[in-house]
């Protein structure tokens, strides 16, 4: 009953807004308890910031099964199984409500007092609010050093090798240029290629998948339009397991993943590191909790841990 009176409060909630602003609609629309995305904060844009949580249930705030910042977060903190065969069990609790995209996880967990999620630090904002995992904060430092080991890599994706406006693309994401606008998203960067010279190419590129990676892309794509105008970049922001099919398929030239490749997607892509990223655990402004070891994580996400007070 809960979670169905949550979620009419939801679509009540996100008619309003959307009468409100005038504008178009948010990120999703919100979908059946248990499998979809929870309230959006209030319109002025601040976090709720109700009573702290006290003895309050735990709304887990979790991305969909083909987000590459699911699959890293679930690995990174035990947060699965092995089975015989080789294959992984995500053992996410199935209370989890389900955030479609990165943006719909920060404004999930900015509108629920109670929430805890997970999102890409290059995205973290002050609309909600990162807790440390272990006694480490969650900085671009941090990570750099070791001392916040939750981090991940941002990959692209190609069927083959690189050629024509991709492989100019690529190689300007890997230029010294492209990798400063890597560190100033607050992305930690690769070894840059000095050697790059854009040879001007034209021509359509379709680049497809991670909603975390989009966003970095989106300035990759921008900074590059301006040393080559003649570029035609298209990006399609779905999840990492989309797009890397999609590379797979050739209805994209690029693919972007938060996540290493599985064996099956190796074999057919030649994946590309561009960038480190943190993964950040994420409570809401009100929530007086701002450390958690990776075990209490581990118990809130397999729903071992079912209230704040058990924290």
């Amino acid at each position: 009953m809960k979670k169905v009176a949550y979620c009419v409060s939801l679509i009540l909630l996100l008619a309003l807004l959307a009468a409100g602003c005038g504008t178009s609609a948010p990120p999703t629309a919100p979908p059946a308890a248990g499998s979809g995305t929870p309230a959006a904060p209030p319109a002025s844009g601040t976090p709720a910031t109700p009573a702290a949580p006290a003895d309050a249930a735990i709304v887990v705030v979790s991305r969909e099964d083909g987000s590459g910042t699911r699959g890293a977060f679930i690995e990174l903190f035990g947060i699965e199984q092995r089975e015989a065969d080789g294959s992984r069990k995500d053992l996410t609790t199935k209370e989890a409500i389900i955030a479609n995209q990165t943006e719909v996880m920060l404004v999930s967990v900015a509108g629920e007092a109670n929430s805890i999620g997970y999102v890409s630090l290059g995205s973290l904002n002050n609309t909600v609010k990162a807790v440390s995992i272990d006694g480490a904060a969650a900085t671009v430092a941090n990570v750099k050093s070791g001392a916040y080991s939750i981090s991940r890599p941002f990959l692209i994706a190609t069927k083959g090798a690189p050629s024509g406006p991709a492989a100019d693309f690529t190689g300007y994401i890997l230029s010294p240029a492209g990798q400063e606008i890597v560190e100033s998203s607050h992305y930690i960067p690769v070894e840059a290629d000095a050697s790059y010279q854009s040879s001007q190419p034209t021509g359509k590129i379709t680049i497809a998948g991670s909603s975390s990676v989009t966003p970095v892309m989106e300035k990759l794509v921008e900074a590059y339009n301006a040393v080559n105008p003649n570029a035609d970049i298209e990006i399609q922001m779905s999840d990492s397991s989309a797009g890397l099919t999609a590379a797979i398929e050739g209805t994209c030239d690029i693919a972007m993943a938060s996540r290493e490749l599985k064996e099956t997607e190796a074999a057919e892509l030649t994946p590309l590191k561009i960038a480190i990223d943190g993964i950040a655990v994420i409570v809401n402004q009100g929530n007086p909790v701002a450390e958690l070891s990776k075990d209490q994580v581990k118990a809130i996400f397999t729903g071992d841990a079912l209230r704040w007070s058990e924290i």
